[in-house]
């Protein structure tokens, strides 16, 4: 059977994200003009689709449609503005992003998924303005502040070397917390004290690095 991918994401926007409100036109659009099957794996092509997070090598997963709808949301990047992005997986949400944004700079820790998401943003022609660069975040130093940045891994707690990163009203979107109670956030870095948004409920792998120490019980 022959799968229709053009039908197939219009159907995703509009029966997933949409009804998960997700209504900012630019998001809407930069998710229908993706084409997200370009991104999936081969062996996983059927579902690029699909209302369900796909796993990836190294045990990293692609989030759900929907999550990364929520996701591109919050930020709320506008056209003038530098992201970072912490995780690049397959580079859809990089490639969605690249159509908000001014620039993208993308870190992988795992040098072979930043070489096929460059591949594929190559092949596709999209992302001109995106650097993907084979790094951990833990140990990267940044060169300079960003406007908005996108964790796409979990982590226990936000690193606060990711909130220096951030410029005066900057935007952090993260997911945070130990499973099975994980939550999505937005930060905002305000003058004061950067101050933390509850969005919803979801559950991703932790960034490498970020897991929460182990803890035993006797």
């Amino acid at each position: 059977m022959t799968i229709d991918y053009a039908k197939a994401r219009e159907l995703m926007v509009e029966q997933q994200v949409r009804p998960w409100d997700v209504l900012d036109a630019r998001v809407l659009d930069a998710l229908v003009m993706v084409p997200r099957d370009a991104f999936v794996p081969s062996a996983q092509r059927a579902l690029a689709y699909a209302d369900a997070a796909l796993p990836l090598a190294h045990g990293e997963t692609m989030m759900k449609p929907v999550v990364e709808g929520r996701t591109l949301q919050a930020l709320d990047v506008q056209a003038g503005e530098d992201v970072l992005e912490i995780g690049t997986g397959t580079g859809f949400l990089t490639a969605c992003l690249s159509r908000l944004a001014r620039e993208v700079h993308s870190l992988e820790i795992h040098e072979d998924l930043a070489t096929a998401a460059r591949a594929r943003l190559d092949a596709m022609g999209l992302g001109g303005n995106v650097r993907i660069e084979a790094a951990d975040a833990f140990a990267w130093e940044a060169p300079r502040q960003f406007d908005a940045i996108c964790v796409t891994g979990a982590v226990d707690a936000i690193p606060a070397r990711f909130l220096q990163w951030l410029r005066p009203g900057g935007r952090l979107f993260a997911v945070r917390g130990v499973a099975p109670a994980m939550e999505a956030v937005l930060v905002r870095n305000e003058v004061n004290a950067p101050r933390i948004e509850s969005l919803f409920e979801t559950e991703l792998p932790y960034l490498a690095g970020a897991a929460p120490a182990p803890t035993f019980d006797f």
